[in-house]
């Protein structure tokens, strides 16, 4: 595991594009009139200013923030997660979370500003997983990145590329105007995306090419999840990480976009191996819970900036034996 010590910028390299196979877009588009509208609020989103785009930010979040969209939920999420933080602690945490997703949204819609100020100058905390990650690459191998819904994930892919990171992400089909746009700007950036149907063995093939595949693993899933601990109580996870370096022997490593206002820091911990078998356990749920405790450090460290309107505990583990 790494040290938090931070290591000098990586180098700015070209952007080598992943397999045409890939960058293909699935999903649901919106009717005429619905698109035509929507499309011409998006064009004036996506041609906006960094400064004016901060701005926006701060107004939209402060707006729903105040409006109370979701309030109650992320305050019960904190409650549960955090229990030693004051009443005020968690409101202001949640204030800043409605900031952090405004500013997600509106710069994965961004034609122009679109990466942060100076990111690449900016230090990666992280040195060894860094370095570990490099010399991985370097194996002719693709690698397993694992983050959350927190700080700008979409930006944080973007960056990552033009460090020399071939990435594939996986995402599901969505609908509607945002939606399809926000994927369109994902391959415009030279992303690939995997879709759930044969996602295993797409991520199995893309690393064997030497594509690391990139993927969120933060969110309940309602079937086929597993059950790892998260903030100290047993939350449903995607199982696809852990299969899929099985399957590889490739290992996994979290990484994340922390902000500071438009500017981005990106924070590294691994290589997380899976783990090797022991008798009266699952190697799949305990490499998913390895990779979701490096997850939960670093949004320990900045909570603002991770998506508590989401219900994360909302299922319920099996009994035992069941």
């Amino acid at each position: 595991m790494s040290s938090p010590a931070t290591v000098p910028a990586p180098a700015v390299h070209p952007i080598r594009l992943t397999s045409p196979h890939l960058r293909r877009i699935i999903g649901e588009p919106p009717g005429p009139i619905t698109g035509f509208l929507a499309n011409l609020v998006l064009r004036w989103v996506a041609g906006l200013s960094r400064n004016t785009r901060e701005r926006l930010t701060r107004f939209i979040g402060g707006l729903a923030y105040t409006l109370g969209i979701r309030r109650r939920v992320a305050l019960e999420n904190l409650a549960l997660a955090m229990p030693e933080r004051t009443e005020a602690e968690r409101h202001a945490i949640v204030r800043g979370t409605y900031i952090t997703m405004a500013r997600a949204v509106l710069e994965a819609l961004a034609d122009r500003d679109r990466m942060p100020p100076d990111w690449e100058q900016e230090e990666v905390v992280g040195r060894e997983a860094w370095l570990a990650l490099q010399a991985h690459l370097a194996t002719g191998k693709g690698a397993l990145l694992v983050t959350a819904h927190f700080g700008n994930w979409e930006i944080l892919g973007e960056v990552l590329i033009h460090r020399g990171v071939p990435l594939n992400a996986l995402v599901r089909p969505l609908k509607g105007a945002l939606n399809m746009r926000i994927a369109e700007n994902r391959v415009r950036a030279g992303a690939g995306l995997i879709y759930p149907r044969g996602a295993v063995q797409e991520t199995v093939d893309a690393i064997s090419r030497g594509e690391s595949v990139y993927m969120l693993l933060d969110q309940a899933i309602p079937s086929k999840g597993v059950f790892v601990p998260f903030f100290g109580k047993l939350a449903s996870t995607t199982p696809a990480m852990a299969v899929a370096a099985q399957r590889t022997g490739v290992p996994a490593w979290v990484v994340m976009g922390v902000r500071d206002g438009p500017r981005m820091r990106v924070h590294i911990e691994g290589p997380i191996p899976p783990p090797p078998p022991e008798e009266g356990k699952d190697p799949i749920t305990e490499h998913t819970a390895l990779v979701t405790a490096g997850l939960e450090r670093i949004i320990r460290q900045y909570p603002d900036q991770w998506l508590w309107l989401h219900r994360r505990w909302k299922f319920t583990p099996p009994a035992p034996g069941v």
